[in-house]
């Protein structure tokens, strides 16, 4: 449950950060900014789960809440696996389980876990960037704001420089 909460937030913030783009607001892209770093951190906790480091097991019910016994999806739906389900004898009911064999997968499931949460943690580090450059480019627009030529060394408008009291002279044919 805890990758399909995280998924779904994701989704949410990356929408939020498409909106903040198309609607010129830098406070949505410094969120989703910060969330891209999150999930960089996600991304790297679930390598570091599936390629069991510093104690974590892939076996361990964490991912879970400890709910369910369900298993990563590439574990039985991997590139190559053939699934067999064996029913279980006994009490048939809705509530009946079956045991699933998986056999000939080309790529361990967990492998597949590692390499899709490397190419989440590229596409946040280029999404981060991106978001950085959009966000200084909404706030130096923000900051070049002309009041009709004030600030600009070449202004848009012609300004007439020559002194006032020609302007106010009579000219004679």
């Amino acid at each position: 449950w805890a990758p399909i909460l995280a998924n779904f937030l994701h989704i949410i913030i990356v929408i939020l950060g498409l909106f903040g783009t198309i609607q010129y607001r830098p406070r949505y892209i410094v969120v989703y900014a910060i969330w891209t770093a999150i999930w960089v951190t996600w991304n790297i906790f679930i390598i570091c789960f599936y390629l069991e480091v510093g104690g974590l097991s892939k076996d361990s019910e964490l991912l879970t809440f400890n709910i369910s016994r369900h298993q990563s999806w590439w574990s039985e739906n991997g590139p190559g696996c053939v699934r067999k389900e064996a029913s279980m004898s006994g009490i048939k009911g809705l509530d009946t389980h079956s045991y699933v064999s998986v056999i000939g997968c080309a790529l361990e499931s967990r492998y597949i876990e590692v390499l899709h949460s490397s190419f989440q943690i590229l596409l946040a580090l280029v999404g981060f960037v991106y978001a950085c450059y959009v966000v200084s480019v909404f706030t130096e627009e923000e900051d070049s704001f002309d009041f009709i030529g004030g600030f600009d060394p070449f202004p848009l408008y012609h300004v007439n420089e020559k002194p006032t009291n020609f302007l106010f002279k009579q000219t004679y044919l």
